[in-house]
């Protein structure tokens, strides 16, 4: 059920893709005219690799107006708010809390229309997420990492709503 839920998001952001391209080269591109997969062993490397460096993002698929992200949050992360980015989850090791909704605190504008950060959420609802869970962020709604013990990896598929 959670695998034919990924795919269907997968579908739905390629669609957008080819409907508004925009250009951001952070990570290989998206195949146009072939599927291509990423094996987990992949996907585990990219995740030890960041982790080991202190990093928290790694793209590993550029679709201009979607992405595939690994993602690995040690403790805590800024609360985040998107203008047109809506964001599917798929957690992969460890636990955390999330929290989403409510208002951004000390919010600062980002790089985008509609984007935005701020040191924490107040008056979200938080609950815990584990290996296996999906989380589904729509545009505009504040969200983050409130904390994780060791650690939680999840992969992170961004894609543009008009």
């Amino acid at each position: 059920m959670i695998r034919r839920s990924v795919y269907a998001l997968v579908i739905v952001a390629a669609s957008y893709a080819a409907a508004s391209a925009q250009s951001t080269t952070t990570g290989p591109p998206a195949p146009k005219d072939k599927a291509m997969d990423m094996s987990l062993e992949m996907l585990q490397s990219v995740a030890k690799e960041i982790a080991a460096k202190g990093q928290i993002t790694q793209r590993v698929l550029e679709g201009g107006t979607f992405s595939v992200n690994v993602r690995h949050i040690a403790g805590a992360e800024t609360g985040l708010q998107h203008g047109k980015i809506a964001e599917v989850w798929v957690v992969r090791e460890g636990t955390g809390i999330v929290a989403t909704g409510g208002t951004l605190v000390d919010r600062k504008p980002g790089a985008a229309p509609g984007e935005f950060s701020g040191s924490r959420i107040d008056g979200g609802v938080e609950r815990a997420i584990k290996p296996g869970d999906l989380v589904y962020i729509p545009p505009g709604v504040p969200h983050g990492i409130k904390e994780s013990k060791g650690g939680i990896t999840y992969l992170n598929i961004r894609f543009e709503i008009q």
